[in-house]
């Protein structure tokens, strides 16, 4: 009776624990199974998802098969340089599918662009007659823009290398370049000598970030007024990088392949078999000032023989000491005077014949700011006629000396013995170099 009575008891007692087994185990492991294999359905139906995704924004995908590994390596690290990787589609929406020209060079044309937030572009499009040339241009801008800050710099937004198309987005500058302001044929419609002033100051200063304060030091090799863009309140920013080298601060130095820059601002040097400095940008800058005072083109054949080549006419009224004659010429007001003496005696000392004679683009600085006094230039263009240059010469040369920068010109004077200098030029680390 015993053993039959508790029967029941067993029962209710096993259905109790299966019930419970039910409830608090199996039913929640189901719950759980349910809940996985939900999210393994969602992450799959997202992983196919980023991966359409992907395929429309990069735009390597596509284009492996057409771009070499070495530029797939250098986009690479480029994208972490932070300049933003557009597609061809996005720039082609912006630009109005490239229906508004800025201006055209030898690399390329540039186009106005304005993307959906409202910030205005100049897209650059490049070309070249081979897809190595393209891509040495591409690498060239990016690697150098691309690494650079300054508020006398143009600023790169970012670049898009497919198939279709090579392009450098830059910030748009809303007065265009500074060539179109300096040779107006209404001088009254052009901008006034104070601002062009400020320009030439800024310039410099931009310069003399690529030499001086960069990481590496960056040779523009092409500058000219066609590559200075001005902003809306008028201030300078050195731009089109396409000639540009970055190169190691010990290099002295620097080996070229063949010619670079523009004739009628590049120096010497870049088209004689000679060694190659960062002093080639200052002369250029030099020829550059020159434009900026007489706001006209250096060279102009439509003149009498005496003034077509500006440079030289204003060493002959330099030397004359004619500069109220400049000055009329220039439309230049009595009050500038001294601003005009001061540019014109740092544009003399910047085009210098031999590149140890030219001063260091701080010093340029520091000039035309008048924190430095300018001491009396040497004649830049004796060689046109007493043949400087030619083994044996004589020629006096300065040799400019930024210690505190560390880039002195010593360092690429050769065959020299340094002389005592006047009070001034010793004054400011200016010595006299005899051959």
């Amino acid at each position: 009776m015993s053993s039959t009575g508790s029967t029941p008891s067993n029962t209710g007692s096993t259905t109790a624990i299966i019930v419970s087994v039910v409830v608090f185990v199996v039913i929640p492991l189901i719950v759980i199974a349910v809940k996985l294999g939900a999210v393994l359905c969602i992450g799959k139906h997202f992983s196919k998802t980023l991966t359409k995704v992907a395929a429309v924004t990069e735009p390597f995908n596509d284009d492996a098969r057409f771009i070499p590994l070495a530029m797939v390596k250098f986009l690479d690290d480029m994208e972490r340089e932070k300049p933003i990787l557009f597609t061809s589609h996005q720039l082609t929406l912006a630009t109005a599918n490239f229906s508004i020209a800025l201006g055209s060079g030898a690399f390329g044309t540039v186009y106005k662009g304005i993307f959906s937030n409202g910030v205005a572009a100049a897209v650059k499009v490049l070309n070249g007659t081979s897809d190595k040339r393209i891509e040495e241009q591409f690498m060239a801008e990016v690697s150098t823009i691309g690494r650079t800050h300054h508020f006398n710099l143009v600023r790169l937004y970012g670049f898009c290398f497919e198939s279709s198309l090579r392009a450098l987005v830059y910030e748009f500058m809303v007065n265009g370049s500074l060539d179109h302001h300096l040779f107006k044929v209404d001088r009254r419609a052009s901008i006034g000598f104070e601002k062009l002033q400020e320009i030439a100051l800024g310039t410099a200063r931009g310069i003399a970030y690529l030499h001086e304060e960069c990481p590496q030091r960056i040779v523009h090799y092409d500058i000219k007024p066609g590559n200075i863009l001005l902003d809306a309140n008028f201030c300078a920013k050195v731009a089109d990088f396409g000639l540009a080298k970055l190169f190691n601060r010990d290099n002295t130095h620097i080996t070229m392949t063949g010619g670079r820059g523009t004739p009628g601002y590049a120096a010497p040097e870049l088209w004689m078999p000679q060694p190659v400095t960062h002093k080639c940008d200052v002369y250029s800058f030099g020829m550059l000032l020159f434009e900026i005072i007489g706001r006209r083109r250096n060279m102009d054949p439509t003149l009498g023989d005496s003034l077509q080549w500006f440079p030289l006419w204003a060493w002959n009224l330099y030397e004359k000491k004619e500069l109220n004659v400049l000055m009329i010429y220039c439309g230049i007001e009595k009050k500038d005077q001294e601003v005009v003496e001061r540019m014109l005696k740092v544009a003399l000392c910047c085009v210098q014949y031999r590149p140890e004679t030219r001063p260091v683009m701080s010093i340029v600085v520091k000039m035309l700011e008048g924190a430095l006094e300018v001491p009396d230039p040497l004649n830049p263009f004796s060689h046109l006629v007493s043949g400087v240059g030619e083994s044996g010469d004589t020629v006096t040369r300065i040799a400019w000396n930024a210690v505190s920068s560390g880039w002195s010109s010593s360092d690429v004077v050769s065959n020299s013995t340094v002389a005592t200098g006047t009070p001034i030029m010793r004054k400011y680390e200016i010595t006299v170099a005899s051959a």
